[in-house]
């Protein structure tokens, strides 16, 4: 399988969500300590900070939607499909999931839906490319 801008943006994409959750576990440890962020005593006590509680939340939605946007890149890239506009579409994610996660955590209202639409109507461009 080639490795296209399209899986380049993929790339990119799975990096950034695999690092969205440091910065809500860092509050915990300044929260609770070292040992006992590590005893994790309180498993589902949302943290005492709210833009910790939006960043936990807005990177559990990165990974859910990850899961419905890698898969659409490797079939996109294996069955040959993979053109300029697929990867600006994934670009388009890429900055769309970014901006989502920033908006979230900043809480700034009224932009987050627009922001994860976008990134929605990417998912769904590259299903009409497939069919």
């Amino acid at each position: 399988m080639p490795y296209t801008p399209d899986l380049f943006w993929l790339t990119l994409t799975i990096l950034v969500t695999a690092l969205m959750w440091v910065p809500y576990i860092l509050n915990r440890i300044r929260e609770m300590g070292l040992l006992s962020a590590v005893k994790n005593p309180r498993p589902d006590g949302p943290p005492e900070a709210n833009w910790a509680y939006r960043a936990e939340c807005a990177h559990r939605n990165a990974v859910e939607n990850l899961i419905l946007f890698a898969p659409l890149v490797i079939i996109v890239t294996m069955t040959g499909a993979a053109t300029a506009a697929t990867a600006t579409a994934c670009l388009v994610y890429f900055i769309a999931r970014v901006a989502h996660w920033a908006i979230y955590v900043a809480g700034i209202p009224f932009l987050r839906t627009p922001a994860f639409a976008v990134g929605w109507a990417v998912q769904i461009y590259l299903i009409s490319v497939l069919l």
